[in-house]
């Protein structure tokens, strides 16, 4: 029988048991679940709902459950539906009638919206350290390649040349804003449910601070309908998760461009690509694509949970029931792509003398020479235009900047001098952007040091963090 079947007369049809079941997906949830209800039998036991003998017999079989999951014993059913019931169930089986006590001032409403809570927490410090490995990788490359230049792209063409440590430290920056969002959020993951009931609060005066402070929580929700029916947590998360998938993304997309032969600037460790099963030549960077790839999913997931709350009434509805497999799908992929692409970038192969060569067949300095005109008075807009001509010449006789004689310089503008051809050279040239995040040596090395600062706060945060949790974790072994 149903464990809330007491008003139905009859069993519910095969199909609708399954249709409604969510423990195919809930059961990750179980290791919070126990927390939780560990949690509330010492509430209970606080206002005299149950005895301390009672209290007891109940932690002592959530504990064996508890040890049952990790040692992966607990076999789940359908019939009953999703995880709270199933732990309550077999609870019954472990230690009895008095299990139906656990459930006093409890509704699987607040119930679930706990474990989310719980396991969200959870999830994000390791997303946060995940992401910490990555910037490691990128900054690692970035020691490693101060001196490398490469062109910088618009449009996907040419246009300055870049240190290829500012390159990669571009991407340090997008991880950096996203690590903060995450954390910006822990207050609002890091909220108290539990004794919120179905809707209303708990029948039972539950003390709510005290549970919040039992489990690590900031604070409690302090309106019971907000608690119950509150999902911004994880839209929020999976927003997060979206824009750190479409940061990937876009590492990706470059990566998979550097790699190929038309660019031959990178080459991935063979550990991190697969080949061709008709063409034995072939060295493809599946990773990155599949990654690139899987950013769909994740903004999918986003785009589901929003369009699922967007029609909702107060308060929890069954619709509520798939915010789930989009967030653990999320978490999955997330945790998969940022531990793949780590090593993948660590490991990753530069071919200085591509990038060198290829800031040599273009007209990348072209900025720089009507920088140079400006300098020498002329207004920049007929500089520009200047230079243009210039370039279209070599364009049509197959020349560069930095081959055209003097004298051909000249024909275009008198201001042009000797000096020019140095102050042209792309060495030269990125060395004059020494403003504040720009990319001469020493405005780098700035960036290099500022990165360093940020792993340095964000492992004192997520240590912090973490501590506080498995101290609250070691409270339920």
């Amino acid at each position: 029988m149903k464990l809330w079947g007491g008003r139905f007369t009859k069993d519910n049809d095969a199909l609708v048991e399954a249709f409604n079941a969510s423990i195919h997906f809930d059961y990750v949830l179980a290791k919070v679940d126990i927390m939780g209800s560990l949690t509330h039998v010492v509430a209970l036991q606080d206002i005299g709902v149950l005895n301390a003998s009672e209290a007891e017999k109940i932690t002592q079989g959530l504990n064996k459950l508890l040890a049952d999951l990790k040692e992966g014993k607990l076999t789940f059913s359908v019939s009953d539906e999703d995880i709270h019931m199933n732990i309550e169930r077999l609870l019954h089986q472990e230690i009895g009638a008095v299990a139906g006590k656990l459930h006093t001032g409890r509704s699987r409403n607040d119930q679930v919206a706990l474990d989310l809570h719980l396991y969200l927490r959870e999830y994000l410090l390791v997303i946060v350290a995940k992401l910490q490995h990555l910037q490691q990788a990128l900054l690692q490359q970035a020691e490693q390649h101060i001196d490398t230049l490469l062109p910088g792209y618009t449009h996907l063409q040419r246009a300055q040349p870049i240190r290829l440590a500012h390159h990669l430290l571009t991407y340090f920056g997008m991880l950096q804003r996203d690590i903060e969002r995450l954390i910006d959020s822990w207050p609002r993951v890091n909220t108290l449910p539990l004794g919120a009931g179905a809707l209303a609060g708990s029948g039972f005066a539950v003390d709510r601070q005290k549970m919040a402070k039992s489990l690590g929580f900031d604070r409690v929700y302090e309106n019971s309908m907000d608690a119950v029916s509150d999902r911004d947590f994880v839209v929020e998360f999976l927003s997060d998760a979206a824009l750190i998938m479409t940061h990937l993304s876009r590492l990706s997309e470059e990566m998979i461009l550097w790699s190929s032969q038309e660019f031959n600037f990178i080459e991935f460790d063979d550990a991190y690509c697969t080949g061709s099963s008709m063409m034995p030549q072939k060295k493809n960077p599946d990773i990155a694509e599949l990654v690139r790839g899987k950013t769909g999913r994740v903004i999918g997931a986003l785009m589901g949970l929003l369009t699922t709350l967007k029609g909702l009434p107060l308060t929890y509805n069954k619709d509520m029931q798939e915010d789930k497999e989009g967030l653990f799908d999320t978490l999955k992929t997330l945790d998969d792509s940022l531990t793949l692409y780590a090593p993948m970038i660590a490991s990753m192969k530069v071919n200085v003398s591509a990038m060198s060569q290829a800031i040599k067949q273009d007209f990348s300095n072209a900025t720089q020479l009507a920088d140079y005109l400006v300098d020498k008075g002329l207004p920049f807009r007929e500089a520009h235009a200047v230079v243009g001509k210039t370039v279209l010449h070599c364009i049509e006789n197959k020349q560069q900047l930095l081959d055209l004689p003097l004298a051909q310089y000249q024909q275009f503008s008198e201001l042009f001098a000797d000096d020019l051809y140095q102050r042209i050279q792309p060495e030269n040239v990125v060395e004059i952007y020494t403003v504040q995040g720009g990319t001469a040596k020493s405005a780098v090395l700035t960036q290099i040091q500022w990165a360093q600062a940020q792993l340095q706060h964000t492992e004192k945060w997520r240590v912090m963090k973490e501590g506080i949790i498995k101290s609250k974790q070691n409270n339920f072994q």
